[in-house]
Order: structure tokens, then C-alpha cells, then sequence
């Protein structure tokens, strides 16, 4: 399941592209895929040696652009030297981390001047009805520590040096699963109410049949669960 459009963000085969906070590297899959030089970074070293082994298990079947590997590091001080990478993306990240806007101004320093980023989020309105019905959703370790409003995610990434070129929301299908977990209790993953949905859920994600995906479609702006924003940093940087 990508939250990022391909088709708002275009990946070039041999491009050097960044997946900050890869976790179990879903985006960064579809990356090695385009034929990218994919480096999925994460602070977990569980996830890594996952993503590590799929990289792997992949290679016989991507372009021969394409490079990947897995590398533990710290949102609030990347690995990298400055103008590292041609694409960026950070998805559902932000939300996780208390130093924010830190994170924002290192993703922009390894960007290069030219180059575009995919932020993704949880969308404000989505995200504070699961906050209103469940504390355990976003109260624990690791969890998500605000909600972010899109307007104050633009200033905040404008202030990082990065402008604003395009939005839009994603997985409206999937704001009603979140809604009901945190109803039932975000542990009870065998409720019947949760486990049903989450069958539709996988059965649209295997089938992708023509009338949810018009659905989806009409839904998303209105509930919408990510809003995605599109930036690029000036070629003068």
C-alpha cells in the first residue's frame, strides 16, 4: 500500500533516493523497483535486517540501475553529506518524532538543489477522531505525538527551506478501519468488526476493483487517513 503517487512524484531509473524512516519498506520497494539507488534508513534494527532481506530477495527482478541498502541512523542527524540525494521521501514520520522541525532541515540539507520530497502524514481531522476515541492509539512509546494541521506542515517544511509544489490526501478506505479499532480497543485485532474490514481492506489491495477504487478516489478528499505534500528545494539552495 504507497501513500506517495508515482505519478505526482516521478522516480528516474538510476536516481539516488532516500526513504527516511523506511520502516518495513514499503515505499522503498517500490523505489528499487522503478530502478532508483534506493537507501532506506531507519532507527529500528529489526525492520532493517527485514527490508535488508527483501532488497535482496528482489534483486534479480529490478533494472540494472537499480541499487539499495538498508542503513540505521537518526532522523535528526542523517548519515549523509549535503545534496546527497536526487528524491526524498518520509512517510508517516513526522508525526513520530518531538524534535520536528529538526528532522525537516536535515532532510533538506541532503536533498539536492533541484530536488524534490514527499511528506507524508496523518490527516488532521481522520487523525483526532481516533485521537478522541482511543488514548492507547497515540499515548505509548513511539507513537504519535501531534496532529498536524496542512497549512502549519507547509510552513514548517517552507521554514526547513523547501516549497510547496502539490498536495493531495490518500486511504480513504482506510480512516473507518482506524476508526474502529480505537472504538473496540486498539489491541482487540480479533473483533469481529476489525478483522472483517481489515479482509475488505486486503481484498481491494489484491483486486483493486474498479468500484472501490472510484470510491476511494471521491472519498479521499473528504477522510482522507495521509495527507501527502509535494516539495522541492530551489535550485539556488
Amino acid at each position: 500500500m504507497l501513500t506517495v503517487d508515482f505519478e505526482q512524484f516521478p522516480v528516474e531509473p538510476g536516481e539516488r533516493v532516500l526513504d527516511m524512516g523506511c520502516g518495513g519498506g514499503r515505499h522503498a520497494f517500490a523505489l528499487y523497483r522503478r530502478g532508483a539507488r534506493v537507501v532506506a534508513l531507519d532507527l529500528d534494527a529489526a525492520e532493517l535486517k527485514d527490508v535488508a532481506g527483501m532488497f535482496a530477495a528482489l534483486q534479480p527482478e529490478v533494472p540494472d540501475t537499480a541499487s539499495a541498502q538498508a542503513v540505521r541512523g537518526s532522523a535528526y542527524e542523517l548519515p549523509f553529506a549535503d545534496a546527497s540525494f536526487d528524491k526524498i521521501i518520509a512517510a508517516e514520520v513526522l508525526e513520530h518524532l518531538p524534535e520536528d522541525s529538526r528532522a525537516m532541515r536535515e532532510l533538506a540539507r541532503v536533498l539536492k538543489p533541484g530536488g524534490s520530497i514527499a511528506v507524508t502524514v496523518p490527516r488532521w481531522g481522520p487523525e483526532k477522531v481516533c485521537w478522541a476515541l482511543s488514548d492507547d492509539y497515540h499515548a505509548n512509546e513511539g507513537g504519535h505525538i501531534r496532529i498536524y494541521r496542512g497549512d502549519q506542515l507547509r510552513e514548517r517544511l517552507e521554514q526547513a527551506g523547501l516549497e510547496p509544489v502539490g498536495r493531495h490526501h490518500a486511504h480513504a478506505l482506510h480512516a473507518p478501519y482506524w476508526w474502529l479499532k480505537c472504538a473496540v480497543g486498539v489491541e482487540k485485532n480479533e473483533h469481529p468488526l476489525v478483522t472483517g474490514y481489515h479482509r475488505l481492506l486486503v481484498w481491494d489491495m489484491m483486486r483493486a476493483p474498479r468500484l472501490t477504487r472510484i470510491a476511494e478516489r471521491l472519498l479521499n478528499p473528504v477522510i482522507g487517513k495521509s495527507l501527502v505534500v509535494y516539495l522541492r528545494k530551489p535550485a539556488h539552495a
